[in-house]
């Protein structure tokens, strides 16, 4: 597949709390400059006499970074002796430059984001992972047939044979952009080739697009408050960063030139941070609040932005960055931003990339909260560990109701599950395409996913035969899926002959094929 880059539009600005509008997530790119350019001299990270501190922190207008933006939060940690000026740089690339030339002290980014533009800088705390306000829509509206990623190939065949192409619309840069990534490298139904990309500053502008009736705009990736719009309009929302929950992770950086010299500021910072965020997770109208003022928006949409963030507690951060989670969230993200182009290689020491060493302070200060609130309120105090993401609810579904549930997409599977001839044995190279698949499935959620193993044979053989073996070969594909440790609810389908390949002789070994597909539960 081709990949393109296209340049990024830039709006830098220094903002406090209260300035924002006219947004929910992000706001355009080409929002104006309010309170300067933080490329200013005035901006230029310093230690100042007598022990008080500045700060520079860039981000941008996302709602999980509105504390940092917070007039309240800013103002306790000034009393710490710490003067925080927050800056927006939506060019990532920008922003990662600042803290390498000094520009900027601390950054705040995807964890996608920090793998591509490889910051001079390591993770020392975590902010947010993203549970629904991120999703891919699909044009339902305009094309009746588009309920599905398996719904796309005959709607690309048929605009490209009437000389058209279709459109996929999101904001580029962000969590937008990552997830249209998951669906290239993760999905065999779907390639970002076959689209025209449309690459705008903000979901509105792709939202706004997919409601044109004059673009074919066949699939638009948006965020909250747009995604509950799309779901109220009968749009149908194939994919949502709930069903891969761990795909959208914030991170706090710091620079390394401030890690070496001011270590213990980064601790203050970090415990400063972290008690308001423990204090919103006790209150979470209070978070509500602060995201509405932030971002100029109604309570009921601040509220459809909360639902669909999970903040991170310190003790969760720490936990993540000890117990191998976040490595293995680097690794994972890493492998798609290898197959899709924007990497070349694997990070050879992911641990190397962060360090709990400065969230200590703050871990203790959750663990001393916990420990208080724990007898009269476990279910807070569960909150605040971190623990109730983990406590995992699958339905309990039949396999009648997963076989009719709403397809999302059939896995592109690395390899091939191979049986011998004749048999439902699986060969080594498929016991090894099915240890790589376990990954691949783990990565999204038991709660909504559910997996359809659909098993196809050629031609050769009687009708029954060849029934009885798709079904055999299914049922050893979930036998082996569940004793890898998946969680996810999975029923095996055995199709014989009946839904061969079109194009393909009926007796060639490629119809023997087995579909990994995934469907919504719950």
């Amino acid at each position: 597949m081709t990949k393109t880059n296209y340049p990024a539009l830039v709006g830098t600005f220094v903002i406090t709390a209260g300035l924002l509008g006219g947004g929910a997530w992000y706001l355009s790119k080409a929002a104006p400059t309010l309170l300067g350019n933080s490329n200013s001299s005035n901006n230029q990270s310093a230690i100042a006499p007598q022990g008080e501190t500045q700060l520079t922190l860039l981000g941008d207008t996302f709602s999980g970074y509105s504390t940092f933006r917070n007039e309240a939060f800013q103002t306790v940690l000034a009393d710490t002796g710490v003067t925080l000026t927050y800056g927006d740089e939506f060019d990532q690339a920008a922003r990662a430059a600042a803290l390498g030339s000094g520009e900027a002290d601390i950054i705040v980014t995807t964890l996608d984001q920090y793998l591509q533009q490889q910051p001079e800088g390591t993770i020392v705390g975590m902010i947010d992972r993203t549970i629904g306000a991120d999703a891919v829509v699909l044009n339902t509206p305009k094309y009746s047939s588009l309920t599905s990623l398996l719904d796309l190939a005959p709607l690309v065949q048929q605009a490209q044979s009437q000389g058209q192409s279709l459109k996929i619309a999101f904001a580029g840069d962000t969590p937008s952009e990552y997830l249209a990534l998951v669906l290239d490298t993760k999905f065999d139904a779907f390639n970002l080739a076959d689209f025209e990309v449309v690459r705008v500053a903000d979901a509105s502008e792709a939202w706004a697009l997919m409601q044109d009736p004059n673009e074919n705009v066949a699939i638009a990736v948006l965020w909250e408050p747009f995604v509950a719009q799309a779901r109220q309009q009968n749009y149908t929302v194939v994919l949502s960063s709930n069903d891969a929950p761990n795909s959208i992770v914030d991170v706090i950086v710091a620079s390394d030139r401030l890690i070496q010299s001011r270590p213990e500021v980064i601790s203050a910072f970090l415990e400063n941070y972290y008690r308001r965020i423990d204090s919103n997770v006790r209150d979470a109208s209070q978070l509500q609040t602060q995201i509405a003022e932030d971002g100029a928006l109604s309570p009921s949409d601040a509220g459809a932005v909360l639902q669909g963030i999970d903040f991170f507690t310190a003790a969760e951060a720490q936990a993540w960055m000890t117990d191998g989670t976040l490595q293995r969230r680097i690794e994972a993200i890493a492998a798609v931003l290898v197959l899709s182009g924007r990497l070349n290689d694997l990070p050879s020491n992911p641990a190397d990339r962060f360090t709990d060493t400065y969230l200590n302070d703050a871990a203790q200060n959750t663990q001393t909260l916990i420990d208080l609130v724990r007898a009269d309120n476990p279910e807070l105090a569960e909150r605040l560990a971190g623990s109730t993401e983990q406590t995992l609810s699958i339905p309990q579904v039949t396999a009648e109701e997963v076989q009719a549930a709403p397809d999302i997409g059939n896995l592109d599977v690395q390899g091939k599950v191979e049986f011998g001839t004749g048999s439902a044995q699986l060969t080594a190279a498929g016991q090894q395409t099915l240890q790589g698949l376990t990954q691949e499935i783990q990565e999204f959620n038991p709660e909504t996913v559910a997996v359809r193993v659909i098993g196809h044979t050629s031609r050769t053989g009687t009708p029954d035969l060849n029934q009885q073996l798709s079904q055999q070969r299914a049922q050893v594909v979930v036998d082996f899926l569940r004793n890898q440790g998946i969680q996810h609810n999975i029923v095996a389908e055995g199709k014989g002959f009946y839904l061969p390949l079109s194009g393909v002789d009926p007796a060639d070994p490629a119809q023997q094929r087995t579909e990994i597909r995934l469907v919504r539960v719950n």
